[in-house]
């Protein structure tokens, strides 16, 4: 069993925060099925590229996800490094609530039709518009 640090009020505060949008929990549940290009998720979440990057860091600065460059293009994944007992339980404790929510599951069928789009034709759109 993994040893887990404590938490404070401040760090929390900042998990909950993390956890009080929409569009962040979405973004969450939809890379419980992998990871993602930033593209992939402003496609699912219909936002605009800002906004997505926006409510991205604010889930890697949580703990909840991680990101990686490549080239140009960012991918995110669910952190596998968790750092504290509460940002585990906090991660099943999302992911058990809402895995039969009917948003959850519409995103899921989107997700599915946009793994399917190539990547890099997705991101040089989505830069035209």
């Amino acid at each position: 069993m993994a040893k887990y640090n404590n938490i404070n009020l401040a760090e929390l505060t900042q998990l909950a925060s993390a956890l009080s949008d929409a569009s962040r929990v979405r973004a969450f549940m939809a890379l419980t099925q992998g990871e993602l290009c930033v593209c992939q998720i402003v496609e699912l979440l219909g936002l605009a590229p800002s906004t997505v990057s926006k409510h991205m860091a604010v889930l890697c600065q949580a703990g909840f996800v991680q990101s990686r460059k490549q080239g140009r293009w960012v991918y995110y994944s669910v952190s596998p490094n968790l750092s504290t007992a509460a940002i585990c339980q906090m991660q099943q404790w999302v992911t058990n609530n809402l895995k039969n929510d009917g948003t959850v599951k519409q995103d899921r069928k989107k997700l599915r039709a946009i793994k399917k789009m190539d990547t890099e034709q997705l991101c040089k759109n989505q830069r035209k518009g």
